[in-house]
C-alpha cells in the first residue's frame, strides 16, 4: 500500500513536471533522465564493490570486474521500469515496455550467473598443472570442470530462453497444449534433436565416469595421440604429428578405443630385437642394462630384457622399460633401439641376424668306362 501510494505521488509529480509537453517527448525525457542517475547509480555501486571485495577472495574481485556490465544492465532495467510506471504510457504501450524489461532483466540474471559460474571454474582449474609430471588429478578435475561447465551454460541458456517465453501469454498457451497433446510433433521433434541429445547425455556420462580425460593418450581408430578439447558435442584428439582428430563424443560411450594414461601416466614401453642364434644374450642384457640406467628418460621402475621367441632363422629378444609418460617412453624406446643396435654392429656383428645354407653334398666316385670290345681285341 505504502509503495503504491509513493509510486502515485511520482505519477503526479511527473505530470506535472511534463504535462505541457507531448506524451512519447515526456516518456522520453523521463526515460534519458532515469538513464543518467542508473548510470551514476551503477558507478558509485561499483565503487564500493571494489572497495569491499579488495582483500577478499580472487573469486569476488572477478566477480565484480566480469558482472560490471550485466550489473549495469540490470540497474538500467530497474530505472527503465520505474520510468514506465509513471510516465504518460498507454496501457498497451506500459504492457509491451514492462515485457520486454522483463526479458532484458532474465537475460541479465542468466549472463550473472554463468559468469559466477565460470569465475568460480577458472579459478578452480587453476590450482592444477597439465604440464607437472604426474598429472592424473589435474586431468580429472580439468575435464570434469570444463564439461560441466558447458553443459551448466546450455542450461542455463535453455532455462533463461523459456522463461522469457513463458512472459508472453500466447507462448505460454501453446507449450501447454502442445505438452498436452504429446502426439506427433512430439515424436518428430524427439527424433529431429536425438544426435543433439545423445551427445548432451554422452557428454554427462563422460564427466561423470571419465573414460578419457584431458591431455589422455589415447588410439582412436588406429590414431595414437592426446585429447586436447572436450567439447559438448565432440572429442578434438591432437595427433603424434599435429592433425586434429575430430570424434563424437558419444563415440567414446558406445564404441572400445585405447587410453594409454586412464590410471595415471607411467608407461612401459619395449624394443623388439631380432638376432642370430648365436647371440650371447647375457653381454645384450648386461649393456640394455647400463643404457636404460643411463638415460634420464628412465623413471627407475620396470627393465627386462628377455628371448620370447624362436623362430626359423631368427631369435626375437624383447626390451621393457617404463618412464612416466607416454611421450618419454617414446623417446626411452628409441634411445635404446639405438644405442643396441649401435653396439651390436659395433662388438658383435656376427650376432646380426645371417642367411646360413649347407653347400656341402655328398661325393662318390663313378665307375670306369669299359672300353670297346673291338679296342680290347686288337
Amino acid at each position: 500500500m505504502f509503495c503504491a501510494m509513493r509510486l502515485h505521488e511520482f505519477q503526479t509529480l511527473a505530470r506535472n513536471v511534463t504535462g505541457w509537453l507531448p506524451d512519447w517527448c515526456a516518456t522520453l525525457i523521463l526515460l534519458a533522465l532515469s538513464g543518467v542517475v542508473a548510470t551514476a547509480a551503477f558507478r558509485i555501486l561499483i565503487r564500493i564493490l571494489t572497495r569491499i571485495t579488495a582483500n577478499r577472495d580472487l573469486f569476488w574481485r572477478s566477480l565484480v570486474v566480469r558482472g560490471a556490465a550485466p550489473l549495469r544492465l540490470v540497474i538500467l532495467i530497474v530505472a527503465f521500469g520505474f520510468t514506465v510506471a509513471i510516465a504518460p504510457l498507454t496501457e498497451l504501450e506500459a504492457d509491451i515496455l514492462a515485457r520486454l524489461l522483463t526479458v532484458g532483466a532474465i537475460a541479465c540474471i542468466g549472463w550473472i550467473t554463468y559468469s559466477a559460474l565460470y569465475i568460480w571454474t577458472t579459478i578452480h582449474m587453476r590450482r592444477f598443472r597439465l604440464d607437472a609430471e604426474d598429472n592424473l588429478m589435474a586431468r580429472k578435475h580439468i575435464t570434469q570442470s570444463r564439461i560441466l561447465m558447458r553443459v551448466a551454460k546450455i542450461l542455463i541458456v535453455l532455462v533463461a530462453i523459456a522463461s522469457m517465453l513463458m512472459t508472453f501469454d500466447a507462448v505460454r498457451q501453446y507449450g501447454v497444449s502442445l505438452l498436452a497433446s504429446a502426439g506427433a510433433a512430439g515424436i518428430v521433434a524427439g527424433l529431429a534433436l536425438q544426435p543433439v541429445l545423445k551427445n548432451l547425455f554422452a557428454g554427462i556420462q563422460l564427466a561423470i565416469t571419465q573414460p578419457i580425460r584431458i591431455d589422455d593418450a589415447v588410439i582412436v581408430e588406429g590414431e595414437w595421440g592426446n585429447v586436447e578439447e572436450i567439447t559438448s558435442t565432440y572429442v578434438v584428439i591432437r595427433v603424434w604429428d599435429w592433425r586434429r582428430l575430430i570424434i563424437p563424443i558419444s563415440y567414446f560411450i558406445e564404441k572400445p578405443f585405447q587410453n594409454w594414461t586412464r590410471e595415471n601416466a607411467s608407461l612401459i614401453g619395449n624394443v623388439m630385437l631380432y638376432l642370430d642364434h648365436t647371440t650371447p644374450v647375457g653381454r645384450i642384457r648386461q649393456e640394455g642394462d647400463r643404457i636404460v640406467r643411463a638415460s634420464p628418460l628412465w623413471d627407475g621402475n620396470v627393465y627386462n630384457l628377455a628371448v620370447t621367441d624362436f623362430r626359423e632363422r631368427v631369435m626375437e629378444v624383447r626390451v621393457l622399460m617404463s618412464a612416466r609418460n607416454a611421450p618419454r617412453a617414446f623417446d626411452l624406446r628409441c634411445e635404446v633401439r639405438e644405442k643396441l643396435i649401435d653396439f651390436i654392429q659395433r662388438e658383435m656383428p656376427e650376432c646380426l641376424p645371417r642367411t646360413r645354407e649347407d653347400l656341402r653334398a655328398e661325393w662318390a666316385p663313378m665307375p670306369a668306362p669299359q672300353m670297346e670290345r673291338g679296342h680290347k681285341d686288337g
